[in-house]
């Protein structure tokens, strides 16, 4: 079962790819959904057994590298969190796969959209099974290249190409230090296993090594590299540049990245880790940091963004930061418990979104919208239950989790959580405000769309619409369920070994009993935000553009994402630019082609210029120079010879 449920989207993907003219497209859209919806149901009955039945299995498949000390097997480890992390992967693909065969029905590649997403899936599938750092690195890598085969799915667009680019080249930056950190890893414990890594972890608490010239502490040096290559797969500050421009791929393709596979990556990473990270309290103060900021900074960009799929990235980018903060105070069950939930409501948030770029004729921007609700009256109840919980809205899912990661944070009694603590309540109030502002924007008011585009405004056909069903149940039932599994008072019965938190780590033990304000403010933060959306873009419409207007310099500044993309084009990209060009036309151009064959086939076309210049036709030029010959000879022969 579980081999059937990591490999059975590769083999669809691998059919529908090289098979794909064969089976036509409605053939790959059978092969490929259907692997991935039984790799899902069968992900459901793992749940069940690994985690509730407390069953984990590891399954070696063969002896992967093998040279000199170095070793590593290709093995599917199954454990509580794998089981959940399988569910969240094959359950939003499946979904994301049924709702393409209705978003892509006009496109003509439609068979190798539908390999790429199954091979994105078993990309992130390879990951969470891993039972080492290779087989853990190789899934890293190939949801990098899932990504950037479908981010620039539609290549006949520049920006598509652009946003592709740059995602893999970001991207690199971070998975740089990750391999440092593997290397690092395999130099400090002379393996790459999980197990052996795990075990030897207390060994080297307080030891140092030498890295880049300087004398550090060898976890604390590990875990912040291995936290970098995390920063870049799941978009955290300076590193979350390439997630908006993500969005110039299709939507189902925004859905599944944003939803479940390549951002998550990270958090699900330092939740394997947690044995590493859990003796490395520097580099967990890091993490805080870094997650509390990018909560709060992505909620300020989403305020103004007027793309209907960008307000929801930013919000993804966001909420991670929640799940990493989450994890820096050692509350990993609660990360990955937000990870969990975020998986359903952003999910449906993203196809309700293609639900409306569908039937407003692919148009995105939100000012050219208004007045659809009438009109798409399933996507509009469905965007109000994603929105729900999103803003942390009881009894929807994202009150339970996102309240319980502001919780652990307040209840870990330090300086960073509670910096993380007060950033992620106003990150809480600003979600809920740009929740509703994508909702009233969109559906409320007057039409804003020409009368052409309303005239066609139909709602999507089911095979669209009833994966959104199932997303909106699990946004609605997937918090009051789990809940008392995943962060109850005996959270350590389903997590069992595949987490570690420390004793004096009291995050988790003490979030449970912190005081009422703490434990309400979550959900008051929501309903402030709901409120100020509904009395600027409802009872005072006019109110955005007198505030945008008397406050410029904020609003363009937060319109321009921090002008993080000016500042990295001119400290990095104008540089390496200008860089290129000398090494290109000065060093490569004028020295070594100069030099070297360019020049030397130059210098002969010279010279057989001027030699041909000579041949003139005329035989006392012949002549004459024939008489210069024998005169130079014969003076040689006579005075140059001793």
């Amino acid at each position: 079962m579980y081999v059937l449920i990591v490999f059975l989207p590769l083999a669809a993907a691998l059919i529908a790819g090289f098979f794909g003219r064969q089976l036509g497209d409605r053939g790959a859209q059978v092969v490929t959904s259907g692997a991935v919806l039984t790799s899902a149901l069968l992900s459901w009955v793992a749940l069940f057994q690994v985690a509730f039945g407390h069953a984990p299995v590891t399954i070696t498949l063969f002896d992967w590298v093998v040279s000199g000390d170095f070793a590593a097997s290709w093995a599917i480890r199954v454990d509580a969190l794998t089981a959940v992390m399988l569910v969240v992967v094959n359950t939003v693909s499946s979904l994301v796969h049924v709702y393409s065969i209705g978003y892509m029905s006009h496109d003509k590649a439609k068979g190798r959209f539908m390999a790429y997403l199954s091979l994105f899936t078993f990309a992130m599938l390879m990951l969470v099974t891993a039972d080492n750092l290779l087989q853990l690195y190789f899934g890293w890598e190939g949801v990098g290249l899932a990504s950037y085969l479908l981010i620039g799915f539609w290549y006949h667009k520049a920006s598509a190409n652009a946003a592709a680019i740059k995602a893999f080249v970001v991207n690199r930056v971070g998975d740089f230090g990750f391999a440092l950190g593997v290397v690092g890893i395999f130099y400090i414990f002379g393996s790459i296993e999980f197990d052996q890594i795990f075990a030897a972890a207390p060994e080297q608490v307080g030891k140092s090594f030498v890295f880049m010239g300087m004398e550090v502490d060898v976890l604390t040096t590990l875990c912040l590299l291995l936290f970098l290559g995390a920063m870049g797969k799941s978009a955290q500050l300076f590193l979350h540049t390439w997630l908006p421009d993500a969005m110039e791929g299709p939507t189902p393709v925004s859905a599944l990245i944003h939803a479940a596979t390549m951002v998550t990556a990270g958090v699900f990473m330092v939740a394997r880790l947690s044995p590493l990270f859990e003796y490395a309290p520097d580099a967990l103060t890091v993490v805080t940091v870094v997650g509390g900021s990018t909560a709060f900074f992505a909620a300020t960009v989403g305020l103004v963004q007027n793309d209907i799929k960008r307000v929801i990235a930013y919000s993804t980018c966001s909420q991670l930061g929640y799940m990493f903060f989450a994890a820096g105070v050692s509350a990993y069950p609660v990360a990955i418990f937000h990870l969990f939930t975020h998986a359903f409501f952003k999910a449906l948030l993203f196809l309700c979104a293609g639900s409306v770029i569908h039937a407003v004729s692919d148009e995105q921007d939100m000012r050219r919208m208004g007045g659809l609700w009438k009109h798409i009256k399933a996507t509009y109840v469905l965007m109000w239950i994603g929105s729900l919980a999103l803003a942390g809205i009881w009894p929807f899912a994202g009150y339970f989790s996102k309240d319980m990661v502001l919780e652990a944070a307040y209840a870990a009694g330090t300086t960073v959580g509670s910096y993380a603590f007060w950033l992620g309540i106003a990150a809480a109030i600003m979600t809920a405000f740009y929740s509703w502002r994508l909702l009233f924007m969109t559906f409320h008011g007057a039409p804003r769309a020409s009368k052409e585009v309303m005239d066609h405004v139909h709602e999507s056909p089911k095979v669209m619409l009833i994966p959104l069903y199932v997303l909106a149940l699990g946004s609605i039932c997937a918090g009051f369920i789990f809940a008392p599994y995943m962060v109850g008072h005996h959270y350590q019965e389903f997590w069992g070994n595949s987490i570690l938190v420390l004793e004096e780590h009291v995050a988790m033990a003490e979030a449970h009993d912190v005081a009422a304000w703490v434990k309400f403010l979550p959900l008051v933060a929501g309903v402030v935000g709901i409120l100020i959306a509904f009395q600027l873009y409802i009872r005072r419409p006019e109110m955005p553009a007198e505030l945008a207007r008397t406050h410029q310099a904020l609003y363009q500044f937060l319109l321009n994402k921090w002008y993080f993309d000016e500042l990295y084009d001119w400290i990095f990209v104008r540089p390496a630019t200008w860089l290129g060009r000398v090494l290109w036309k000065g060093g490569d151009g004028r020295i070594i082609d100069g030099l070297g064959p360019d020049g030397i086939a130059m210098t002969v076309v010279r010279v057989a210029a001027r030699a041909k210049q000579i041949q003139t036709g005329y035989i006392y030029h012949y002549a004459f120079a024939i008489l210069i010959g024998i005169a130079a000879f014969v003076t040689l022969f006579f005075y140059g010879v001793d």
